[in-house]
């Protein structure tokens, strides 16, 4: 059982969102922190449909897709750093990664689907790592990390965007 004290100090910038989350072993964390466990009913995402609650936010299918391209990046960094990869991760820029999807065809309910199947392969992942791979640490970004902190990094993340759309989207008419 390995828990989120268990990664010591807290890399900077990703502090914000491993903060929000309990002090809980990884693989219940990521369980618990799903998108069908955080994220309001499908039938209340999709209601909103492209209403913003302030120009230039994002739409609720801008934040779903956001969530998942997000978490498909730290997981593929925590496989590098599992794996022993030495090499520094670049960041990414979410606005252009926003500005390039292709979500006219998709639904609220696709995309929760969606980010429900990668969460259960991400968990999948992190269960077949041990503890001296989930300790171990690279670099994205130019900030020093683990696998470890990169899963509560995943939950704390989704948790944050459910947050923001239960405190400024769900009240739009």
């Amino acid at each position: 059982m390995i828990k989120k004290s268990d990664i010591g100090e807290l890399p900077k910038f990703f502090d914000r969102y491993i903060s929000i989350t309990d002090d809980v072993d990884l693989i219940e964390g990521l369980n618990h922190y799903a998108p069908h466990n955080v994220f309001p009913s499908t039938d209340a995402l999709a209601a909103l449909k492209d209403k913003i609650y302030a120009p230039g936010k994002w739409t609720i299918k801008d934040i779903l897709q956001h969530c998942i391209d997000t978490e498909r990046i730290m997981v593929y960094r925590a496989l590098c750093f599992a794996r022993f990869d030495e090499n520094m991760m670049p960041g990414f820029d979410e606005g252009e990664y926003a500005k390039n999807t292709n979500l006219e065809n998709r639904t609220v309910e696709d995309l929760m689907e969606e980010f429900g199947i990668v969460r259960k392969s991400n968990i999948l992942m992190f269960e077949s790592f041990n503890k001296k791979m989930l300790l171990r640490k690279g670099t994205a970004n130019h900030i020093r990390l683990s696998p470890l902190s990169l899963g509560f990094v995943i939950m704390g993340h989704g948790l944050h965007h459910a947050n923001v759309i239960k405190e400024r989207y769900l009240n739009l008419k």
